[in-house]
């Protein structure tokens, strides 16, 4: 065997993670069609974020200052990752839960920490963690000049075997 046969296969290996770790190029293709016409204009922001960790809390808190004392137990989902466009700035996702049928909060990006906060009905909480266990999984986050706010969370795209 040629040391030129040895060395692109040497070559390849070397340089796989760093292909592999590539995010995809278009996650526009994430976005649902736009059948009310919400999304006219180019978004005025845009932050893409790859997860690379995440945990789960399950606090339990006792308010005591209201009567009778409710005890709740909140659920939140902590994503961090990188930033990959340019001038992305998000590093953390928080993602809170809320009953089934209540009206949830729209997603909110706080700059001062880099943080983007997102709402999901709690039954979304095992479709959530199974994303996560598959990765990898991208956040995006674009809010457009008409006051309209996209946010998601997604795979790459996965091969079928």
């Amino acid at each position: 065997m040629s040391v030129r046969n040895l060395f692109l296969p040497l070559a390849l290996a070397l340089a796989w993670p760093a292909i592999a770790a590539e995010a995809p190029v278009a996650h526009g293709q994430f976005l649902p069609p736009d059948e009310a016409g919400v999304r006219v204009d180019a978004p005025d922001q845009q932050q893409l974020l790859q997860v690379s960790e995440y945990s789960v809390v399950l606090g339990n808190q006792r308010q005591s200052s209201q009567q009778p004392i409710p005890i709740t137990t909140p659920a939140l989902l902590r994503l961090k990752g990188k930033p990959l466009n340019k001038g992305g700035e998000i590093t953390q996702v928080l993602i809170s839960f809320d009953s089934d049928g209540k009206s949830l909060k729209k997603p909110s990006y706080d700059s001062a920490s880099h943080t983007l906060n997102l709402y999901y009905p709690l039954s979304a909480y095992p479709q959530l963690l199974d994303l996560l266990r598959n990765g990898p999984v991208y956040c995006q986050f674009l809010s457009y000049p008409n006051g309209h706010i996209w946010a998601d969370l997604h795979s790459g795209a996965v091969r079928v075997r």
